[in-house]
């Protein structure tokens, strides 16, 4: 009995330290690429990365098969405004049908959250979009960091962990972030593609987007135990 609480205690504990792990990193990283973005000049490597994602001679043609900027197209909208609002409310609707008023309350605060804060990052660093190659996609708003990357790391990592919490086995629970992970990384590297984002951009909406979500993944998982705690006889 000891040997298997011994264990499970350290199975939640190497989790709670690689979640506050994440949350250390993204908030390290984050800084260290706000710095780049305040520079008058881009650094070499955003400019190289866009140049290299374009036909030479031609930067209004993106590299790859003529479907695949379609493709990018559909793909960049998995972390538009309107897809991440349908998600977050049809989860959200569900969690409150299910009576998990905690889980339904935690996942509106870190999304909406999430989006006022990318919202005062834009505007605090006030960095232009970039103008090296030919925009593919209409943008409005302001570059640094980038929205479509951090929301998709905030909305998809949150929902994805808290799913993972559902199920019983590893491999789905590990099945379950990794397609979470892959959809973030697709929604930042096709604003890449599009040529509306820096690579630092994409970067620190990452580093953001991780942060934020797994800080709440760990205020969430205290209030659950607490709240378990509390529901037990004495």
């Amino acid at each position: 009995m000891s040997t298997a609480r011994s264990g499970l205690f350290g199975k939640v504990e190497f989790t709670v330290l690689l979640a506050a792990l994440i949350v250390a990193g993204g908030l390290w990283g984050f800084v260290e690429l706000m710095e780049l973005a305040r520079d008058s000049a881009p650094h070499g490597f955003d400019t190289e990365i866009l140049l290299a994602l374009r036909t030479p001679g031609d930067l209004a043609t993106p590299i790859g098969p003529h479907w695949l900027k379609e493709a990018m197209r559909d793909l960049t909208s998995l972390g538009s405004a309107a897809v991440l609002i349908y998600i977050t409310a049809a989860v959200i609707i569900y969690l409150l049908v299910a009576r998990k008023t905690l889980a339904a309350f935690f996942v509106l605060v870190a999304i909406a959250g999430g989006q006022a804060l990318n919202s005062l990052l834009k505007l605090g660093i006030d960095r232009p979009r970039p103008e090296v190659v030919p925009h593919l996609a209409h943008v409005s708003t302001l570059s640094f960091p980038s929205g479509h990357a951090m929301m998709s790391a905030v909305t998809y990592l949150t929902l994805g962990a808290l799913l993972a919490q559902t199920v019983p086995d590893r491999a789905t629970k590990i099945y379950v972030l990794s397609v979470a992970v892959l959809t973030t990384f697709i929604v930042g590297v096709s604003r890449l593609y599009l040529g509306v984002h820096w690579p630092s951009d994409v970067l620190a909406g990452w580093c953001a987007g991780a942060a934020w979500a797994m800080l709440f993944w760990l205020v969430a998982r205290w209030a659950r135990r607490t709240q378990a705690a509390s529901l037990k006889p004495m």
